[in-house]
This record gives C-alpha cells, structure tokens and sequence, in this order.
C-alpha cells in the first residue's frame, strides 16, 4: 500500500512527540514522518478551557520543532481528558492515578486532542472531541489495570486500546483520537494545509 503524502510530494512531516502511539497511528495511516520531540511547559494557565489548553500545547510543541527546522512541516498534538469539567493529565504516580481512574468510573468523560500543523505558511488548529463510557471499576479492577503499569504517560492514567478496554461500553467520535491522534483529523488538516 502506497503511503498519504501531503500534497505537492512534501518531505515527511515532523511529529513532535515522543509518543510510541501516535507514531504507530501515522504508520499504520501510511503517512511519512519523521520523530523531533519537543519539551515544553504543560502547566495550566488559569481560567483556560480544555480545548484551548490542547490547542496551545500542539501549536507550543509544533513552534518548537519548526524555529529548529525551518520550511518543514510540523505537527503537534496534545490529549486530555475531561470528566466533570476537571481535566485530567497524566498521572505522577500510582496514586494518582488509581485517583483518576476512581473518577472515571461508571460515567462518562470527554477525551480532547488539540491538532497543530506549523510550517512555511500559517499554523492551521484544531480540535478533537470523543465521549468514552466506563462502567463500574470495582477496587480490584482498579489495582489489577495498576499493576500493568499501562496507566503510565497515558492522560486520564489509561490506555483505551489495552486491558481496560473490557470496562468501555460506549464510545462516541473518533477512536484513534482516545489513543492519542485523530488520524482522520490529521489526514484532512494536511490535505488543506496551503503550500509553503
């Protein structure tokens, strides 16, 4: 199968994450890429919204790959995950996260990814919304997924695509966005983002 290449043949797209998931989405969507992570300040600012937060942290990630590598194209991206209006990063510890994952169960909890492509031409933004069900998550259930260690650098200290998937009982939006990568978002972003 052949691979999506942006329009006019464009070199591979730089993704500035380290994450092994949205490298392993791009791949699987046949888009070229090559990995440049980029570190910066996840804080919070006061009063911000989630989908304002997501959206900062991609353009923030993407503008610090680009100002290294000018005239490529950039993407960033940036997941939370949102229950009863608090968002929920990732987890520090297993206390943390044995804390989150108690929030999540037996409701529902928006996951968000804010998608930034920053190039020659002008950032283009965007925003990714799913809805994801738990049902109950007993004490036990909640140590056993613990002791996977797959709650680790995941937002809301879980991984829909591992052993918890078994307590999801809806989903509503994109699936690969609760991954960590709206793919199709993406595909669409780079098939208008203008040439540089």
């Amino acid at each position: 199968m052949d691979s999506f290449t942006p329009p006019s043949a464009r070199p591979p797209i730089l993704l500035a994450s380290a994450s092994p998931r949205r490298a392993q989405l791009l791949s699987a969507a046949g888009i070229r890429f090559e990995v440049q992570p980029a570190e910066v300040d996840e804080t919070p600012r006061d009063d911000e919204t989630p989908a304002a937060y997501v959206v900062r942290l991609a353009l923030d990630k993407a503008g610090a790959v680009a100002r290294t590598r000018p005239g490529r194209l950039v993407l960033g991206a940036d997941t939370t995950v949102v229950v009863a209006g608090c968002m929920l990063g990732k987890a520090a510890d297993a206390i943390e996260a044995r804390r989150m994952l108690a929030e999540l169960s037996g409701r529902a909890h928006d996951v968000l990814t804010g998608v930034a492509l920053v190039g020659p031409s002008d950032p283009v933004t965007a925003v990714s919304a799913s809805t994801v069900w738990f049902q109950e998550l007993t004490s036990k259930d909640i140590e056993r997924y613990l002791a996977t260690d797959e709650w680790r650098d995941k937002a809301g200290a879980y991984a829909l695509q591992s052993w918890i998937s078994r307590f999801v009982t809806r989903l509503e939006g994109s699936y690969t966005n609760v991954v960590g990568l709206p793919v199709a978002l993406v595909c669409d972003l780079l098939m208008r983002y203008p040439e540089g």
